[in-house]
């Protein structure tokens, strides 16, 4: 890890820069994969799994057979650790149902707003390093309650055609409605545009790597929504001298083991932590399987010292992180000051993996300084808001006027008209 003590202002956006995604030179590659699909629908997407998952399949969907094999298979230690986040993510998510009320902006103009769910929605969820079966449930689990009417879930095979038993326990108990078997560029694709037998969704959730990265912002230009911009995954720890060098090592392990170009950052007052710190990150390291992956993320890591609380704080906005752990004697003060970050965890007992898994909260946040701009995923993701409106006849003459004034000095006559006749029929 990078070791960086008192920067400067005009230094922090040279320190805060995350390893860089070069999606755009994947462009080229990613559309030929994508158009292929839109062309040639289920045999080019098994044509893909051969090449690509190394797996030759018949058919794409899972059958009941399989879920229920799937459901044998997963040990009982997990089923219960499943339901247990599944209640919690359920609690935290059904509380943010939309309330729209009706709202006289003036005598005789009602206007008001109702939510819509999403009706078919598609679900990414990558099987490759590690079968991410909590996401399923932080995507599918809102899409239920939102009342999406279909969810549709891609993930790669494995090379024996098999999907990871937890991904479909998890997919089972989140009441998904259909998994299919593709994995990468061809599961954005066949989910944005439909194949003769995957549906085409409206709008597509979920990590993954560059490639798929690259396929859904091109899917997204034009023809599907998707749930936001992505990136490697990466934690800040805003730490002081009371925090705890053991936890704070292993909350920056936790986010390191994701991937090579995951970003891990402590920002400290604390020179004496800072040391700790790196000696703990040194001990743990040696315990962790994923070490190899791990030791190349930290590569990307940084260790940085700060004057005082009030830098801690400017310097964590600046970052804007995707998780943010304050570890600090004080940290529900600081925690009010912080306007960019995707998910916060506070105080010394709360570590990112709760987030990550049970605690009610989503994992899916924005990566890559989004935070600034984009909330995480959230019951919102999944609904439209319409807006209604009516207007009696004292409205109308009271509002009319205005109108018509506006259209005119818009030069547009026919706007003016439409209110004209209106009120000349009073």
């Amino acid at each position: 890890m990078q070791i960086i003590k008192y920067p400067e202002q005009n230094q922090w956006e040279e320190i805060l820069r995350r390893p860089m995604l070069k999606t755009e030179k994947l462009f080229d590659t990613v559309q030929t994969i994508i158009n292929q699909v839109k062309g040639e629908g289920d045999k080019a997407v098994l044509a893909y799994e051969s090449q690509f998952d190394k797996v030759e399949l018949s058919s794409l969907e899972v059958t009941p057979e399989e879920i229920k094999e799937a459901e044998n298979k997963v040990a009982i230690e997990l089923k219960s650790a499943i339901y247990l986040a599944k209640r919690n993510i359920e609690t935290f998510h059904s509380a943010q149902k939309f309330k729209g009320k009706k709202i006289e902006t003036m005598q005789g103009v009602t206007c008001w707003q109702k939510a819509v769910a999403i009706e078919r929605i598609g679900l990414y969820i990558p099987g490759g390093t590690a079968p991410l079966f909590s996401t399923v449930l932080m995507l599918a689990l809102p899409a239920k309650i939102a009342g999406c009417r279909e969810i549709i879930l891609c993930t790669p095979p494995d090379r024996n055609g098999n999907i990871h038993p937890a991904i479909l326990f998890a997919a089972q108990a989140a009441r998904v409605s259909r998994i299919f078997k593709i994995g990468g560029v061809q599961a954005i694709a066949a989910m944005a545009y439909g194949t003769e037998s995957v549906p085409q969704v409206y709008k597509i959730f979920g990590p993954g790597n560059q490639y798929v990265t690259a396929a859904k912002q091109l899917v997204s230009l034009r023809d599907v929504a998707i749930d936001m911009p992505a990136g490697p995954s990466e934690v800040e720890v805003l730490a002081d001298e009371t925090a705890n060098p053991v936890f704070v090592a292993a909350d920056l392990l936790s986010q390191a083991e994701h991937g090579v170009d995951s970003q891990a950052i402590l920002i400290t007052t604390s020179e004496k932590l800072m040391k700790e710190v790196q000696y703990e990150i040194e001990r743990q390291l040696g315990y962790l399987p994923r070490r190899e992956m791990t030791e190349k993320s930290l590569k990307n890591s940084k260790l940085i010292l700060v004057k005082d609380r009030e830098e801690a704080i400017a310097l964590t906005n600046e970052y804007a992180p995707e998780h943010l752990i304050i570890e600090t004697a004080d940290y529900m003060d600081i925690a009010e000051r912080i306007v960019n970050a995707g998910s916060v965890f506070l105080g010394h007992l709360t570590p990112e993996s709760a987030g990550d898994y049970a605690s009610g909260t989503n994992h899916t946040l924005p990566t890559n300084g989004y935070a600034k701009a984009y909330s995480g995923v959230s019951l919102d993701s999944f609904i439209k808001k319409i807006t209604f409106q009516e207007i009696q006849s004292e409205g109308l003459s009271l509002i009319g006027p205005a109108i018509e004034v506006m259209a005119a000095n818009e030069e547009l006559d026919a706007h003016k008209n439409a209110v004209k006749v209106r009120l000349r029929n009073l």
